[in-house]
């Protein structure tokens, strides 16, 4: 196994042949390629839900890929979920008919629908390979999101190498604070002011708490919706936390 194939084995518990892990979330935009977009999702999956950083794709054919790892093997409802959420709040632009024809999500809600998506790296067309790509140099593929020749396994791992697997707390704190805020005010960016919502704590204090504290805080809040605060409680449960 060499480095490339032991990278994708930590991160989306991929088998050797790089088929896909059950770790694995995917978020995709397509059709066009557009960076400044899914970007936006990329920035704001860490300054905002204080999650680790989804390692950074191009397709092989016509758009960009967010690959999201996942610390256990039970979390795909979850991570399917949160795929929904982040297009929701950072993709408002999208059209319901955009949707359908330029996202690609991972896990899907109905698993029997569409075809498997392939990890990274791989030949997508002729002369075309999907590939993983640090974040300084994803705008330079907006226009052809390819790899010309085969990228190096070594390269791939060492892109791979920096990057960490989002635990059930965190993942959980993610989806609290999304839904939340979704159903209060539309997510802006942290230079421009938010709608506080009704019944969360001010979203300024929400993004800059650790996933831990915020569950704790939803938790011990009688204010919250009594749902919330069990699913909370359950995200810090023993095993469930970080340190698992």
């Amino acid at each position: 196994m060499n480095r490339l194939q032991q990278e994708l084995q930590r991160l989306y518990g991929a088998r050797g042949d790089f088929r896909l892990g059950p770790r694995a979330a995917l978020l995709g935009l397509a059709k066009p390629a557009e960076w400044r977009a899914l970007g936006a999702v990329w920035r704001g999956v860490q300054a905002d839900l204080g999650l680790p950083a989804p390692a950074i794709a191009v397709s092989g054919q016509d758009g960009f890929q967010l690959w999201f790892a996942l610390a256990e093997d039970d979390l795909a409802p979850q991570a399917a979920e949160l795929m929904r959420a982040l297009c929701r709040v950072y993709l408002p632009a999208l059209k319901p008919a955009e949707q359908a024809a330029r996202l690609c999500l991972w896990p899907r809600s109905s698993q029997g629908a569409g075809e498997v998506p392939a990890l990274p790296p791989q030949l997508a067309a002729a002369g075309q390979w999907s590939a993983f790509v640090a974040p300084d140099l994803a705008p330079v593929f907006s226009e052809e999101p390819w790899l010309d020749t085969e990228p190096g396994p070594d390269a791939q791992a060492d892109v791979l190498a920096r990057l960490a697997c989002i635990s059930r707390a965190q993942l959980s704190a993610a989806l609290l604070q999304l839904n939340g805020v979704a159903s209060a005010a539309p997510l802006l960016p942290k230079s421009e002011p938010r709608a506080e919502a009704q019944c969360l704590p001010p979203v300024e204090s929400v993004f800059e708490q650790d996933p831990r504290a915020f569950l704790l805080r939803v938790m011990n809040d009688a204010q919250q919706p009594m749902a919330l605060r069990i699913e909370a409680a359950k995200a810090l449960l023993p095993g469930a936390g970080p340190g698992k």
